[in-house]
């Protein structure tokens, strides 16, 4: 009912700023009309077709208003009394604009509608309505039901708003909120040879999961309730850990390079040096060629980590979905040793030579490199699966 008010208001809004009041009168978009028709009167309050329009419009829209409230009424069906209320808002909302530019004189009349106090009805129609939804809460906690609970939570919500003095009131929408969450507990087994530091396993899971949870669906990875109860499991299990050994691969390679080494003076035939047309000894520059050993060392080692993540429903105890999951990491390091004129060399051979060999990273360290990449791959399939979970 809230979102069909909500609509309706947009509609008014948007449609009052679209055409003429007359055209909104002739489409049945009563309250467009009176907004516009408010609008040109307060420019010129003689208009006098913006006064028939705001009249007739006007008149119509409450006549059809309290026609609607009272066949609500006679139906007698306690929900109505939220649409009651609202009707009776918009009609005292709409009363207030329209008073903003009475009186108007149209000929030899003086257009001044009377005044109708709406807030007695308002108010026992605010009254009725959070009975209602107090008392269909109640009635909701009853079912158990998870969706009972999140509808039970909306009632109890509104009926809040709307008067706000029911005892216990607070600690009924807590409950009911408690009651209809689903929870979700992300769980992690390692069924490989290579323990898991515990630090590998938190670090695993800390995959940002307060991203992932919404308004009726939260998260878990530490189980700190003993008494909670979870509605799904996601299982990522671990299967096989490849780490490749050490690796070292070395390339030699011969690096020449000719540079400048002066110059000397051209002759001619005879032995004297030559002079350009500016008079100037011709020079020719003289070139030498510098070389290298570059012996270059490759040391790779390769980790790849695969498993499933597994979705499961706790109740009726079923399997949602099975993904594969993967992840790899790649240690590489390349230094180099130069034999020779290191001059020859470019800037980055020059820069590999300043590397030395390291140590190679122990198969764990290289599990733990690959922690990463293996978090995003978590977290993708859980993202892509949210719409299992609800």
């Amino acid at each position: 009912m809230k979102k069909y008010i909500i609509l309706i208001f947009a509609a008014t809004v948007i449609l009052s700023g679209c055409g003429s009041s007359k055209k909104q009168l002739e489409k049945g978009n009563y309250d467009a009309a009176i907004i516009t028709a408010v609008r040109e009167l307060r420019r010129d309050a003689r208009d006098e077709k913006q006064i028939a329009t705001l009249e007739r419009s006007y008149n119509i829209v409450n006549e059809q208003d309290n026609e609607r409230i009272r066949f609500l009424k006679m139906e007698g069906r306690p929900q109505n009394w939220d649409e009651i209320y609202q009707i009776y808002k918009r009609m005292n909302d709409r009363q207030a604009l329209v008073r903003t530019v009475l009186p108007l004189s149209s000929g030899n009349r003086t257009i001044d509608f009377p005044y109708v106090d709406y807030v007695a009805e308002m108010i026992a129609a605010k009254r009725k309505s959070a009975d209602y939804y107090y008392a269909h809460g109640n009635e909701l906690m009853k079912t158990g039901l998870k969706d009972s609970y999140r509808q039970a939570f909306y009632e109890y919500v509104r009926a809040k708003e709307y008067v706000g003095d029911y005892e216990g009131i607070d600690a009924k929408i807590e409950e009911a909120k408690y009651l209809g969450m689903s929870r979700v507990f992300v769980t992690l087994r390692n069924t490989t040879p290579i323990k898991f530091p515990k630090e590998f396993e938190e670090d695993l899971l800390s995959v940002n999961l307060q991203a992932l949870n919404s308004e009726w669906v939260e998260y878990h990875t530490l189980d700190l309730d003993k008494e909670a109860e979870y509605d799904y499991f996601i299982n990522v299990i671990v299967r096989t850990i490849g780490v490749s050994p050490d690796q070292t691969a070395q390339r030699d390679s011969v690096v020449k390079k000719e540079v400048e080494d002066g110059f000397k003076y051209q002759l001619d035939s005879r032995g004297n040096v030559m002079k350009d047309t500016a008079g100037n000894d011709i020079k020719i520059i003289k070139y030498k060629t510098l070389q290298c050993a570059l012996i270059s060392t490759l040391q790779t080692k390769t980790c790849t980590i695969q498993g499933d993540i597994e979705t499961i429903q706790a109740n009726p105890n079923k399997l949602l979905k099975k993904d594969p999951i993967g992840a790899n990491t790649t240690f590489e390091h390349v230094s180099a040793r130069a034999v020779g004129d290191i001059g020859a060399l470019n800037p980055r051979q020059l820069e590999r030579t300043k590397s030395q060999i390291v140590p190679f990273p122990s198969d764990i360290e290289m599990v733990l490199r690959c922690s990463e990449n293996l978090k995003n791959a978590i977290r993708g399939s859980i993202q892509t699966n949210r719409r299992l979970i609800n």
